[in-house]
């Protein structure tokens, strides 16, 4: 049998891991495992960038983004822009396991939603409609671009901004599994989807190879298929830190071929013989959760310089 690990992005992460970490302990899958601790996240109202409890879009919608993916089968489910649902990580489960499809956006996730039980709520929180106030562009003196999306170098990325909550986890019988959940970056024009909801960019996972996640600027996320290229380089025989740090020098070489800054981006790994990786891009900050054996600890991810 392996030994249980579970690792998860930012020091909310460790909400996750405190959770995932003892449930695998017990024998519990791993994709119910991790599930359960990024449901955790997304219930957990003063973290501003997943779930409830968010900062909304540039109109004031919150909308959520999340994708599940099991190693073993390979199956996978998504959904985007969903509104006035609690858990998109559960209904994305629900659109792996019940649809035969992989993303549903929008309305039809709603539509989607009500039909499997869940039920409509109120996002928002007074706490975080304040902060969205406060911090709205609007009310800076540089002019909000209306005309086009704004390069990467224009979009910040802080300690309120995190904007994901990936949690990847490797149970006693050796599959990997894992969920990417965020409600994206606050302020965003309206419809915007970055990577969380999409396999292959900001989750993949597959039992022959290894895991990874992302988290950061979505949109560079997306332009290099992130998390698939980790786990194909450690296909290839690259270890999970390798591989995290390929891909955030693959994100420099993306930024550079359209003269612009790199933004900030992360990753991290996990190989299905419980190896761990994660790297960063400069000034990030990326900080993440590692449990072992129930067991969470902190740890601060290498930098990749250009």
């Amino acid at each position: 049998m392996a030994d249980p690990v579970v690792i998860a992005t930012w020091p909310f992460g460790k909400i996750a891991t405190d959770i995932s970490g003892p449930q695998l302990v017990a024998g519990k899958a791993a994709l119910d495992a991790v599930i359960a601790g990024a449901q955790a996240v997304e219930s957990d109202k003063s973290v501003r960038s997943v779930g409830f409890g968010s900062l909304p879009d540039r109109i004031g919608r919150l909308t959520l983004d999340s994708c599940v993916m099991d190693g073993k089968t390979l199956a996978c489910g998504a959904v985007a822009g969903l509104e006035h649902i609690r858990s998109a990580s559960a209904v994305a489960r629900r659109v792996m396991e019940k649809t035969p499809h992989i993303l549903l956006v929008g309305e039809g996730a709603k539509w989607f939603a009500l039909e499997q039980g869940f039920k409509l709520e109120m996002p928002h929180t007074v706490e975080g409609l304040r902060e969205w106030f406060e911090k709205h562009p609007e009310n800076e003196k540089k002019p909000v671009r209306n005309d086009a999306p704004p390069e990467p170098q224009d979009i910040n990325i802080d300690e309120r901004n995190h904007d994901t909550v990936t949690v990847i986890g490797l149970d006693q019988a050796g599959n990997l599994g894992g969920v990417c959940t965020t409600s994206g970056l606050a302020y965003k024009l309206p419809g915007r989807v970055g990577d969380s909801p999409i396999i292959g960019a900001g989750l993949y996972v597959d039992n022959e190879a290894g895991a990874a996640g992302a988290t950061g600027v979505g949109e560079e996320i997306i332009r290099i298929a992130g998390s698939h290229y980790i786990v194909e380089k450690m296909r290839e025989g690259k270890t999970p830190q390798e591989a995290c740090e390929l891909a955030c020098k693959r994100v420099h070489a993306s930024a550079a071929r359209r003269g612009v800054h790199t933004a900030r981006v992360a990753f991290l790994a996990l190989n299905p013989k419980g190896e761990v990786g994660a790297a960063c891009t400069p000034k990030t900050g990326f900080q993440y959760a590692v449990a072992v054996a129930g067991r969470t600890e902190m740890r601060t991810a290498k930098e990749i310089p250009m």
